[in-house]
């Protein structure tokens, strides 16, 4: 029997939900009836024979995982370990186009560019043939050392260390009562926040979120703490201080002993996400479909999600664990983007759907159940929007959620994005999230305006109609002479690839552009 070792999802190497700007995204197939993920678990757990192998596990070499490279027999191998998904094929919302790519070949890549937020080890668990075999070469390479450079072979000189003063530091101090770490990033910090810290049975884990960079804190405290935290920070001078109450009087001598990945700065994608553990307190309605689910985070907990990125949710649902991504908002268009340093809420605005398996699940959770809630996720960053005099946001149905906190960041900004526009695109009248809301800022704010699209209009419906045209965009945008334009793009695939295929003809240059992929 092989030795299958628990890997980490996401993986460290994936790549982010939310795609570079104008990044194609990922096409969904109408999939037949009874094949939606729902009959895949059934189907999965029904105890059938989804290997051909009769529950042996085995090693796979290079030439025979290249056998099997049709839509009839089609393995491919996944971070070392390879899967038969011929059975999968009629139920992957990606289609088999998309799995064929991978047919026959090691398919990791191609699986990191899209599927981060698939939990492929609980999914596939059933299709599992075994590992990839080690190459001969590889192992004798690995044992013998390399021979020594002669004096007529001038050695290759190391690439250079990278430049340690552009690493955020720490420090600490402490009173009797208190002790407190001070983490300096080196550089202005987005208003919004880039700090998580989770503090569990004495262990502190703090990260630091600085574009695409984590900077990350894991320490066993020396001495016994109070369960909670507070985190303040100097956004300006990029100071971020952690406090913590000591549970006795005295003074420590250290702070405390390393854990994994302590004072390391490593790319964000390089880190496997991290779940808490959250507790539902409440869901209001917003529509006749979407809520807004609250949750708390644990005592212990502080999360600043930067704007335009998200979280994952996680559940184990018929024994198979099941991921998704969701894009926190504020409580209101109305509360501020930058939250009190201690908020300890988390608001998503989530639409059910009648044949949506997480979704579901969420709708069925009652208030003091529990969810587990990752750190947050995305590449969408700030910084392009600081000399942005015309915001333009189009957003489809819940694509609205990444625009929502944008919106905010605009109108608290008055120096330099002079009008921020929205156009939202829904199917009818009642499937407009916040329009009330929308609306009273709009009238109150002569830098925000707002439009609605309906692809199925009632009579009575006076506003735009239709789907994105050439001529929609031509009629919405405005680019003044001398302005500087930024387009922020999110909704479903095909809305999406189409929206920035028509503002680049409408003179948008990539580094104009953002598009939220899902």
């Amino acid at each position: 029997m092989l030795n299958i070792p628990t890997q980490s999802f996401p993986a460290p190497s994936s790549q982010q939900r939310v795609a570079p700007s104008g990044q194609s995204g990922r096409n969904k197939v109408a999939l037949k009836p009874g094949h939606s993920l729902m009959d895949w678990i059934r189907f999965s757990k029904s105890g059938k024979d989804l290997t051909g192998l009769r529950g042996r596990l085995i090693e796979v070499t290079q030439e025979e995982l290249q056998k099997h490279n049709t839509r009839d027999d089609c393995w491919t191998c996944i971070r070392g370990m390879v899967y038969n998904v011929t059975p999968y094929m009629d139920y992957h919302p990606g289609g088999e186009e998309e799995l064929m790519k991978a047919a026959g070949i090691d398919g990791t890549d191609l699986f990191d560019q899209v599927h981060r937020w698939v939990n492929y080890e609980s999914m596939l668990k059933e299709c599992l043939l075994g590992r990839m075999a080690t190459k001969a070469t590889t192992a004798i390479k690995a044992i013998i050392p390399p021979p020594p450079l002669t004096g007529l072979t001038p050695p290759i000189p190391a690439a250079p260390p990278p430049d340690k003063d552009l690493r955020p530091r720490y420090d600490w101090f402490q009173t009797d009562v208190t002790v407190h770490l001070v983490v300096y990033a080196k550089r202005k910090i987005p208003s919004s926040g880039c700090t998580v810290v989770d503090l569990e049975a004495g262990v502190l884990r703090l990260e630091v979120l600085l574009g695409k960079m984590s900077y990350m804190i894991h320490l066993c405290l020396a001495d016994e703490v109070e369960g909670s935290v507070s985190v303040h920070t100097a956004f300006s001078v990029g100071k971020i201080q952690v406090s913590i109450r000591k549970q006795a009087k005295g003074k420590w001598t250290s702070l405390g002993q390393p854990q994994e990945f302590h004072n390391t700065f490593l790319r964000k994608k390089d880190r496997a996400p991290y779940y808490r553990d959250c507790v539902l307190l409440s869901k209001t309605e917003v529509n006749h479909n979407t809520y807004v689910f609250r949750l708390q985070l644990p005592r212990g907990t502080v999360m600043h999600v930067p704007v335009g990125q998200h979280v994952y949710l996680k559940a184990l649902i018929h024994d198979t664990e099941v991921v998704r991504p969701y894009t926190p908002v504020d409580q209101n268009l109305a509360a501020a983007s930058h939250l009190s340093s201690q908020e300890s809420h988390l608001y998503l605005m989530i639409k059910v759907y009648p044949d949506g398996v997480f979704t579901q699940h969420l709708n069925n959770l009652h208030t003091g159940d529990h969810i587990s809630v990752s750190g947050p996720e995305g590449t969408f960053a700030v910084r392009p929007l600081r000399d942005v005099t015309y915001l333009y946001l189009l957003a489809a149905g819940t694509g609205f959620t990444p625009m929502a906190r944008l919106i905010q960041l605009a109108l608290q900004d008055p120096d330099t994005i002079r009008k921020t526009r929205l156009l939202f695109f829904n199917r009818r009248e009642e499937d407009i999230l916040w329009r009330c809301e929308l609306d009273e800022l709009a009238a109150k704010n002569e830098r925000f305006q707002v439009e609605y699209v309906l692809s199925e209009p009632s009579e009575g419906w006076t506003g735009r109609k239709g789907r994105v045209d050439e001529s929609m965009l031509q009629d919405f945008l405005n680019r003044p002479e001398g302005s500087k334009c930024y387009a922020c793009v999110c909704g479903p695939t095909a809305f999406t690839e189409l929206t920035i295929r028509l503002l680049k003809l409408q003179g948008f240059s990539e580094g104009e552009l953002h598009a939220f992929q899902g």
